[in-house]
């Protein structure tokens, strides 16, 4: 591979923009020259051309004639919120961009350098800009991953032991929605900061489980609610440096006391390499862990790895109990 076309950062650049600009939305409702699409964007016209033209020339949006747009295949995925979410530099899409600027200070200290570019940590930049956060808590939601899988036992027939679950840092409680939905008899309760759990209320509703599930607004480095039967890591442990992912298991062993269940939701299955996550490293300073890694973490915190596999899905799971 040529070197230049590899650290080529227009293309991306470009992409972001017409994500914020919410072109592909706009080509879908018939405006198509380059004029019109200007004006309804709040954008200069040639300037906005020359991106579009760049974008034609490696595959994303197609010119059938000059001066004029349409969708193809590779632009479509831009539709919509689900689409552009991740790209918008008005919202998570920006501080996600922006960030890897800081990834030369991360690399040479081994820790997250978010403050550089944004003057504050990752978490204390969303607490202290609502609409980010509200962008961040989309993107880790349904618009930004689709409905969860609720298979989150190895064995489906567990299910019949299983009467309370506690999703741990589970945001605004789409998870365990969708885990209630498909088991009545089971209650939920989710655990996360105020901000995360503020709209779990009407996700319940729609999801007609509310009489069934409890938002507790907290933090899961505090003590847990207790003896619950399954405690869940999903998206949890891959944000935090070893010290911090050790804390929350160790809160989640202590809650599982004595015959509880934790899950934590991996990408490595056993024998496996484990992702690079440069994304959660420019963040957060968190990482992916291979499946020893993890057995590591969970031996400090208290835990016995018990089983490990995957959901229908493909996600990894991994099973521990409190020792």
């Amino acid at each position: 591979m040529d070197l230049w076309t590899l650290a080529d950062l227009c293309t991306p650049w470009c992409i972001h923009v017409v994500a914020t600009l919410r072109i592909a939305d706009h080509i879908e409702s018939g405006i198509a020259d380059v004029a019109s699409l200007a004006a309804v964007a709040g954008a200069d016209r040639d300037s906005l051309y020359r991106v579009l033209r760049h974008l034609v020339s490696k595959g994303v949006f197609e010119e059938p004639e000059r001066g004029r747009f349409a969708l193809n295949e590779t632009a479509r995925g831009l539709l919509g919120e689900s689409g552009r979410i991740g790209f918008d530099l008005e919202g998570i899409g920006g501080r996600m961009a922006y960030a890897w600027g800081t990834l030369l200070s991360a690399v040479r200290t081994g820790k997250p350098a978010y403050h550089e570019a944004f003057g504050r940590g990752f978490w204390g930049d969303l607490e202290a800009h609502p609409k980010i956060a509200a962008s961040f808590d989309a993107l880790m939601g349904i618009a930004g991953h689709g409905v969860p899988d609720p298979e989150v036992l190895l064995n489906p027939a567990d299910w019949e032991s299983i009467g309370a679950v506690v999703d741990v840092g589970g945001g605004t409680g789409a998870l365990l929605a969708e885990i209630l939905r498909a088991h009545p008899h089971v209650r939920g309760t989710l655990v996360d900061q105020p901000r995360a759990i503020a709209q779990s209320a009407e996700i319940f509703q729609s999801a007609g489980i509310a009489d069934r599930a409890t938002a507790v607004a907290q933090s899961f480095f505090d003590p847990l609610p207790p003896a619950a039967d399954l405690y869940i890591l999903k998206s949890v442990l891959c944000d935090w440096p070893d010290r911090e992912a050790t804390a929350i298991l160790k809160r989640c062993a202590e809650a599982a006391q004595p015959a509880g269940r934790v899950i934590a939701f991996t990408k490595s299955a056993p024998g496996e390499e484990s992702s690079p996550e440069l994304l959660m490293m420019v963040l957060v300073g968190g990482r992916d862990r291979t499946f020893e890694e993890f057995r590591v973490i969970a031996r400090e915190a208290g835990l016995k790895v018990t089983a490990a596999g995957r959901q229908p899905s493909g996600r990894g799971i991994v099973e521990c109990r409190p020792v």
